[in-house]
């Protein structure tokens, strides 16, 4: 069995960003050969896809896709698992239908009230319709993008003209439209399912804000996520496992399981909710969250006693099983 670890990088990002994720995609792709893979990396820099594809074959190797979007192609996070598809590959990670799902925060929020499951009242705004918006403090997102793009201590806004001006930013920074939401001001937890059947919930991750007094202060930035010696990054404390009581650690659990069951996720999927008061709040869903050695799945999964490249090749082995020639072989295994 061969794995390809597939993985996209736009050149218009900037030199930082570029060097991070050649060298976190190094970094997983050593790990998943040091576990004894016949392990195979390629980066996608341009739309063209099929012409990486070719030079594999779909009876011998299983993709680890770790690729989001064709670069230079707006919207086309679902297009990507549609060619590795219409190619006969099985890859890691969830299915074009989850994906593009989760990049739709409006339809999210649809989905699930349907689940039961509670999230912050909001709504996709322009400038001129936020006049209208009278729920402060409030926190403006890209309705489409992940990886909080645009998010600072600026996006929390009290006021209408701050919310139209930030509401300008998304717009204009990442011509998409703004999601407005009720900010929850409360402890944020991070937590990781991974396995299809049963899916299990690795150790729950809290987002530590005891550092900051502000109220527009406490959330996970950009820079928290990417600018190493920014405030965020630096005084943001992770907290694993959470210290929550067993009461309402079941709670959120069965929330979790709810929402990973209820939008039929595979292999791996991170949810990040705030509690106020006593209530749960899911903010994002994340299929195919970033795995990187120092993110929060990873260290759920150390916890649990996983090094990262056994994390890696577990992964491996849950598409492994829908191989039509290795399932056979990993069910022996399992």
């Amino acid at each position: 069995m061969k794995v390809l670890v597939l993985y996209d990088l736009d050149p218009a990002w900037d030199r930082f960003e570029i060097s991070e994720t050649r060298n976190s995609n190094k970094v997983l792709f050593e790990s998943l050969k040091d576990e004894g893979v016949e392990t195979y990396l390629e980066e996608l820099n341009g739309p063209d896809l099929e012409k990486i594809l070719e030079r594999y074959s779909p009876d011998d190797t299983i993709i680890f896709n770790l690729c989001e979007t064709l670069p230079g192609v707006p919207n086309s996070e679902r297009r990507v698992l549609e060619i590795i598809e219409n190619k006969g590959f099985t890859y890691t990670g969830n299915v074009p239908e989850v994906i593009e799902l989760s990049c739709d925060k409006q339809k999210v929020k649809e989905v699930l009230g349907s689940l039961g499951i509670r999230v912050p009242y909001g709504a996709v705004l322009s400038p001129e319709e936020a006049a209208g918006w009278n729920l402060f403090p409030a926190i403006v997102k890209p309705s489409r993008d992940h990886c909080s793009l645009t998010i600072s201590e600026k996006s929390v806004v009290y006021d209408t003209i701050s919310l139209q001006e930030q509401i300008r930013v998304v717009n204009n920074e990442l011509n998409q439209p703004a999601m407005v939401e009720d900010f929850i001001d409360g402890r944020e937890f991070h937590v990781s399912v991974w396995n299809n059947e049963p899916p299990e919930i690795l150790p729950t991750v809290e987002m530590d804000f005891s550092a900051f007094s502000e109220t527009r202060e406490r959330l996970c930035t950009y820079d928290s996520k990417f600018v190493p010696g920014s405030e965020h990054y630096e005084k943001i404390e992770t907290l694993i496992p959470a210290p929550l009581d067993e009461k309402l650690l079941k709670k959120l659990e069965n929330k979790v399981l709810a929402t990973w069951k209820g939008l039929g996720c595979l292999d791996y999927a991170r949810f990040d909710f705030r509690l106020r008061g006593n209530k749960f709040y899911l903010l994002d869903i994340n299929p195919n969250n970033d795995i990187s050695i120092d993110t929060s799945f990873s260290l759920a999964a150390e916890m649990t006693s996983y090094s990262y490249g056994q994390m890696l090749k577990r992964i491996v082995m849950m598409a492994a099983e829908r191989h039509p020639e290795f399932r056979e072989k990993v069910l022996t295994l399992l």
